[in-house]
């Protein structure tokens, strides 16, 4: 996308915010009327979005009722609230430019939901959280209703909300009511970050101006101040200029969430300079494309990987995240004199902090000024990213030949879903198939979350016309959120679901209590459960593996390579068997801790 496209944008956005603005002074009982709910789910259709998670609950039965009967949004009943915020997460990390959208009940539900709202704060992930909540004259007398506290504080819920959302609409006057809608939608879409609206049961067929929805709402993103800007731009091409071209970039999550894909892809291809992705940023760069080098993960990268990274004169990483597990256990191993960090509202370069110089608009003055430099950046070797499937006397299925192994059954436009474990760092050394899409929970790591964002995932790929679904789950994870399940096999949705089936939490006793009873789980009847959570003797298949040679054969067979339902494939794994950056990450704490304390962890 070119610098003017962009910068116009920005200013069709900023004109629309302020034409809204005006009908709110402007609006009057003489436009046509419409319900609030019928106006907050017109918004909500306007942004794409095509389903609703969550679970009934008395507070918000009168809005689910027009959810029911709205002809272009499903509601899609989940287990509990808590796999409902997760599918609200999977659906809007697919879904461009739109949100994922729970509905829960006051108190009991929206609680239930908490973690998962929680999760979607820390990974930058826009998820509506609509709260049913006492009618207004209900909250004014305060009797001691149910789902209260017993204390006559019903804005207590709205308060833990506060702390895990980056804005909270508590709705209390229907005439300002709109204006509030349309603000904390905005700021969902453009802080991609979860926020709060409560909805009253009496407000639910109140009625409103329509006036305001003959203007759509957009993501805001500020123009940078241009001096400020220009500078910025100058300080870079100089270092670029210093290092003589040998420059490496870095992707890494926030490429996904303020959506600079585009910006990025044209950067790498007018500058040539090699790039490599971090962890949570896997799949922002196609890995087939030529000048991608595979993940950097600080010092328990790949050696080759890591050699040609670090030995750049000049980094410049866009949308780094550099949380523990995302950045190698902090070990990133360059200094901050050959760093330069693009984010969404900030530039950092070397030491100096530029506030306000956000990438969306800096990323096409950059490829503009530094495209001269494609000489020099596409004659830097990178090394071709492919996959290594090691040579094993044993026939157990290790983490080590399964990762490596199973990347020749990924097809393009296929979408991924890791669960936080062992499969989150499993799938980093398999190069994907170009347009895949990798889905994971690295910064918040709430175990089970990957079954739950499966079917929102799932739904949005359907309605993208994407791929297929592919999830990678551990049993314990499984079995934390495993009845989302029941309602992907009730909706038709077909994804691919590989149980790692290790006895326990392998992740967990990679860092402590090895042989802990905490650590095991109860070992279910794996084959047998998609029978339980709804299947109709057609509607799923299942199967299990439990060498190298079942799984070779299952790989190969034409009759599960061309499944057309919910499929489930349980395979047989040792109980300690970690990836290598699992244990890697976990050795370099341990090393750490021992260093600080003098303890030994051998446990």
């Amino acid at each position: 996308m070119t610098t003017a496209n962009v910068e116009v944008e920005s200013l069709k956005g900023e004109v629309d915010r302020l034409r809204l603005e005006v009908q709110t002074l402007q609006a009057k009982q003489g436009h046509e009327q419409v319900t609030l709910g019928h106006y907050l789910l017109t918004r909500l259709t306007q942004l794409g979005v095509k389903h609703m998670f969550g679970v009934p609950g008395d507070f918000n039965l009168g809005f689910l009722d027009l959810v029911e009967d709205h002809p272009d949004i499903d509601w899609i009943g989940n287990c509990n609230e808590l796999n409902a915020a997760y599918a609200a997460d999977g659906y809007a990390r697919i879904k461009p430019n739109a949100l994922g959208v729970v509905t829960t009940t006051f108190g009991v539900g929206e609680l239930s939901a908490t973690n998962g709202i929680a999760g979607a704060f820390s990974e930058m992930v826009p998820v509506l959280h609509i709260a049913g909540v006492p009618s207004t004259t209900q909250q004014k007398k305060r009797p001691l209703l149910h789902h209260t506290l017993g204390d006559g504080r019903y804005g207590a819920y709205a308060e833990v909300a506060k702390q895990i959302t980056v804005h909270t609409a508590w709705l209390d006057n229907v005439e300002t009511a709109p204006r509030m809608i349309d603000e904390a939608i905005i700021q969902c879409m453009t802080k991609a970050r979860p926020v709060y609206l409560t909805l009253p049961t009496d407000f639910v067929t109140a009625e409103v101006s329509s006036e305001r929805l003959n203007i759509p709402l957009q993501r805001v993103v500020s123009v940078n101040d241009p001096p400020t800007e220009n500078f910025v731009v100058d300080q870079i091409e100089k270092l670029v200029r210093e290092a003589e071209g040998d420059v490496v970039i870095i992707v890494d999550a926030c490429v996904f969430r303020y959506d600079v894909r585009d910006e990025v892809k044209e950067f790498l291809k007018k500058t040539g300079f090699p790039v490599y992705a971090a962890p949570m940023g896997k799949t922002a760069i196609d890995e087939d494309y030529e000048r991608y080098g595979g993940i950097y993960v600080g010092s328990i990268t790949d050696p080759e990987i890591k050699e040609n990274v670090e030995k750049a004169k000049l980094i410049i990483s866009v949308g780094g995240v550099q949380s523990d597990f995302n950045s190698g256990m902090f070990t990133y191993g360059f200094p901050t004199s050959r760093h330069v960090e693009l984010h969404s509202t900030h530039t950092h370069i070397q030491y100096a902090a530029y506030p306000g110089v956000g990438f969306k608009h800096l990323l096409p003055k950059l490829t503009e000024r530094l495209q001269s430099y494609y000489d020099l950046g596409s004659k830097i070797p990178v090394i071709p990213y492919k996959a290594k499937i090691p040579a094993e006397e044993t026939d157990v299925i290790t983490q080590r030949y399964f990762w490596p192994r199973i990347g020749s059954f990924f097809k393009p436009n296929d979408v991924i879903v890791t669960e936080t474990g062992t499969a989150n760092f499993g799938i980093l050394d398999v190069p994907l198939p170009p347009k895949t899409l990798l889905v994971s929970q690295i910064f918040w790591g709430s175990i089970g979350w990957s079954v739950g964002a499966t079917l929102g995932v799932a739904l949005a790929a359907r309605d993208l016309g994407l791929g297929r679904v592919v999830l990678f789950v551990g049993d314990g994870s499984m079995q934390l959120t495993v009845q989302e399940i029941s309602p992907m096999i009730r909706l038709g949705l077909k994804p691919i679901i590989f149980l790692l089936n290790n006895n326990g939490y392998v992740i967990e006793r990679t860092i402590h209590g090895k042989h802990r009873k905490y650590n095991d789980i109860a070992d279910w009847k794996w084959t047998q459960l998609l029978d339980t959570l709804g299947d109709r003797e057609t509607e799923t298949k299942s199967f299990k593996v439990t060498n190298q040679a079942e799984l070779e054969s299952l790989l190969q067979d034409a009759a599960f390579l061309d499944s057309d339902c919910t499929t489930l494939v349980e395979v047989i794994m040792d109980r300690l068997d970690a990836p290598r950056l699992l244990a890697d990450g976990v050795a370099i704490n341990k090393r750490a801790a021992r260093a600080a304390t003098g303890k030994v962890d051998d446990d």
